[in-house]
């Protein structure tokens, strides 16, 4: 294992995961810097659980080698790999980022470029309508978790996870799923952009929606 803060010690690689800041902007210049230094037949591949992956594929001049594949936290652990397919993917890119997962002992599935793939399209309506639920005063924060621990067999519930994943990192995941499909169910509910600027994101600043 190697650490650069040089693209150029990147030319040389058969396939890159990139996992910067989940911000389209921030991506697609990486992605464009990239296209320039790898060789031809590398594969760009994008770690992003929500963004579109054909925007990245776009500023390239390897459309066809463009992918995401998505690993969840962390990553260590969790044995899920997504596997995106922008329509510009070609057959071999999709069948080397599946041969990759597998070398790395994960279980890959494969979906479509689209917002939140399979699990965080599925996962953050949950989410977001645990919040509301919240809101309204239907049960306490606690309780819900508990509810949904003992009822579900889930292994944490909404709140606890939502501290986990980043409560800034959940608010811009529903505001790309909204911004997709337009269902009020996904618009971010009001105390989470209210403790998202208040600065409490979680674990990662010791407060969230319970205090660490």
């Amino acid at each position: 294992v190697c650490v650069t803060d040089k693209l150029e010690d990147l030319a040389n690689c058969d396939l890159i995961i990139e996992s910067v800041a989940e911000d389209l902007a921030t991506k697609k210049e990486l992605f464009a810097a990239l296209d320039k230094v790898v060789e031809p037949s590398c594969i760009l591949s994008t770690n992003t659980s929500t963004l579109p992956v054909i925007e990245m594929a776009k500023v390239t001049n390897r459309p066809d080698k463009v992918c995401g594949i998505h690993f969840f936290n962390p990553a260590v652990l969790m044995p899920l790999v997504e596997v995106v397919r922008p329509v510009t993917a070609s057959d071999d890119t999709i069948a080397r980022a599946n041969d990759f997962v597998k070398a790395c002992a994960k279980d890959a599935v494969q979906v479509v470029d689209r917002a939140g793939f399979i699990v965080n399209a599925l996962l953050f309506p949950y989410l977001n309508n645990a919040i509301a639920m919240l809101e309204a005063g239907t049960a306490s924060m606690e309780d819900i978790d508990v509810a949904m621990k003992g009822g579900c067999n889930f292994p944490m519930g909404p709140f606890a996870l939502l501290d986990l994943v980043g409560l800034d990192t959940s608010m811009a995941i529903l505001d790309a799923l909204y911004a997709e499909f337009k269902s009020s169910n996904l618009e971010p509910r009001p105390m989470l952009k209210k403790l998202v600027g208040e600065g409490k994101l979680g674990r990662k600043t010791k407060q969230g929606f319970y205090n660490y």
